[in-house]
C-alpha cells in the first residue's frame, strides 16, 4: 500500500510542504492529500489590503495543484486521534474519517483577543480572510470624521493602519501601542515609522494597555476611553486549538513542540510546521509567528518527511532571519535588517524602495508556494517503508 501522507492546511506552510513532497517522492510510492477548509489560496499578508477594499488575486488551490499528484480535499478539519492515526473532517457530503501514516500539521493560527473584554464581541480582526472582508464592509459604511482604532503596535499593527488612513484620509485614525511606536525598530527605522505616521495624520497612543472594548470606544488601563467607530484588533495571533485537544505534547499556548527537523517530540509519525510549531532557532529563541517562519519549517519538515521515507540524509539547514518587511500603505514602507535571531540592526532601508521591496516579497512568497521546488532535484525517490522510530531513540539518533 503507498504511505498516506496527510497535510493539514494550505496556508503558506502547508501548501509549500505539499508540493515539495509531491516532487520528493514517487507518485506510485504514496498517497498525498492536502486538506484546507477554503479552496483558494489565502495571502495572509496582503489582508490589511483587501480590508480596506482592495481585491486581491484569486489563487485556487485546485489549479496550484492540478498535475502534481496532490489530492486537495476541501473540508473543515474538526479532530486528530494521534494514537489511532486518523484526522475527523467535515464537509458538504458530511462528516469522515481520513487514516495517515505521516501527518504535517499546518493549522496555523488566528486572532488572539487576550482574554480582553468585548474584545471578541466588539473588535474586528484580519488574521483571516473572513475576518477582513467583515473589516471591509464595516470600513466602507463608516462616514467621514469616524473614528478607527487599531490595538496592537506590531507588524500588521503598522500596516493596517497605514493601510487604513492611506485609503481613507477623511476617517480619523488612531493606534495604540502597549510601548513607544514600532520600539523593536532601528532608530532609522522607528524614525520613518513616524514620519509616515505624521503625514498620514494617525494619532498614536504609546505606553496604552486597552482593557475594554465597546462598540464605539475602548476602555484604557489609565481610565481613559478612546472613540472608536471600529476596533481592529492585531496584538497577536493564537495557534489553532485543535492540537491541544490531542494528547501531542504541546506549549501552553497550544504549538506542538518538536524538534529540529519540526517532527513531535511526543509523536514521529506528525510534524508541525508554521504559526501551529514551538520551533527554536538562533540562539534558542522561538520562531515567531510568521509567513517567514512559515517557509523555513516548511522546507524543513518535507525534506525530513522526505529523507526518512527514502533512507536519504536528514536536512541540516540552519534557520535563520534576514529581516524584517513593513508596508506603510502602498507608497511607504521600512525593510529593518536583522541578526540570524530577529534583531534589528542598525541598517533599514526606508521609503518608497522599500515598499516595492516589501510587494516583491509578497509577491515571491505567493509564487513560492505554487512552486515550491524551486532548485530541487527532478527525480523522485523510491519511499522505503520502515516503521517509525520513537522520537529520541537509539535509532533516531543515528538517522
Amino acid at each position: 500500500m503507498p504511505h498516506r501522507i496527510i497535510v493539514l492546511g494550505a496556508g503558506y506552510a502547508g501548501a509549500v510542504t505539499a508540493g515539495r513532497l509531491a516532487k520528493r517522492l514517487r507518485r506510485e510510492d504514496v498517497a498525498l492529500t492536502l486538506v484546507n477548509a477554503e479552496p483558494d489560496f489565502v495571502e495572509r499578508v496582503r489582508l490589511h489590503q483587501l480590508a480596506i477594499g482592495q481585491d486581491l488575486r484569486p489563487r485556487p488551490l485546485s489549479e496550484m495543484f492540478a498535475g502534481t499528484g496532490v489530492e486537495l480535499r476541501l473540508a473543515k478539519v474538526t479532530g486528530i486521534d494521534v494514537d489511532r492515526r486518523t484526522v475527523a473532517v467535515i464537509d458538504a457530503n458530511g462528516a469522515e474519517e481520513l487514516e495517515y501514516d505521516t501527518l504535517v500539521y499546518a493549522l496555523g493560527s488566528g486572532w488572539n483577543p487576550q482574554g480582553v473584554p468585548g474584545a471578541a464581541e466588539h473588535a474586528h480582526e484580519i488574521a483571516g480572510r473572513p475576518g477582513a472582508l467583515r473589516l471591509r464592509e464595516r470600513l466602507a459604511g463608516l462616514a467621514a470624521g469616524q473614528s478607527v482604532v487599531v490595538v496592537g503596535g506590531g507588524l500588521t499593527g503598522l500596516e493596517a493602519a497605514t493601510e487604513i488612513a492611506e485609503a481613507r484620509p477623511d476617517l480619523d485614525v488612531a493606534l495604540a501601542a502597549r510601548g513607544e511606536l514600532a520600539d523593536w525598530l532601528s532608530p532609522k527605522g522607528r524614525g520613518h515609522v513616524r514620519k509616515v505616521f505624521d503625514k498620514l495624520g494617525i494619532t498614536v497612543h504609546e505606553h496604552t494597555v486597552v482593557t475594554g472594548v465597546e462598540a464605539d470606544r475602548v476602555a484604557t488601563a489609565d481610565g481613559t476611553s478612546v472613540p472608536a467607530a471600529v476596533t481592529v484588533w492585531t496584538t497577536g495571533f493564537a495557534a489553532h486549538p485543535i492540537a491541544k485537544a490531542t494528547a501531542l505534547e504541546v506549549t501552553g499556548t497550544g504549538q506542538i513542540v518538536v524538534d529540529g527537523t519540526m517532527r513531535s517530540v511526543s509523536h514521529p509519525e506528525v510534524y508541525a510546521i508554521g504559526d501551529a510549531a514551538m520551533a527554536v532557532g538562533p540562539g534558542d529563541k522561538p520562531l515567531r509567528m510568521s509567513c517567514a517562519s512559515g517557509g523555513f519549517t516548511a522546507w524543513q519538515a518535507a525534506d525530513a518527511v522526505a529523507a526518512r521515507l527514502t533512507g536519504g540524509k536528514l536536512p541540516n539547514v540552519p534557520i535563520r532571519y534576514f529581516n524584517q518587511c513593513i508596508s506603510l500603505g502602498r507608497k511607504e514602507g521600512v525593510i529593518q535588517y536583522v541578526t540570524a535571531d530577529d534583531r534589528a540592526v542598525r541598517a533599514a532601508l526606508t521609503g518608497r524602495l522599500a515598499a516595492v521591496y516589501k510587494e516583491l516579497v509578497c509577491k515571491g512568497a505567493a509564487w513560492g508556494v505554487g512552486n515550491p521546488t524551486l532548485g530541487m532535484p527532478t527525480r523522485r525517490r523510491r519511499v522505503v517503508h520502515q516503521p517509525a522510530a520513537r522520537a529520541g531513540s537509539a535509532a533516531e539518533a543515528s538517522a
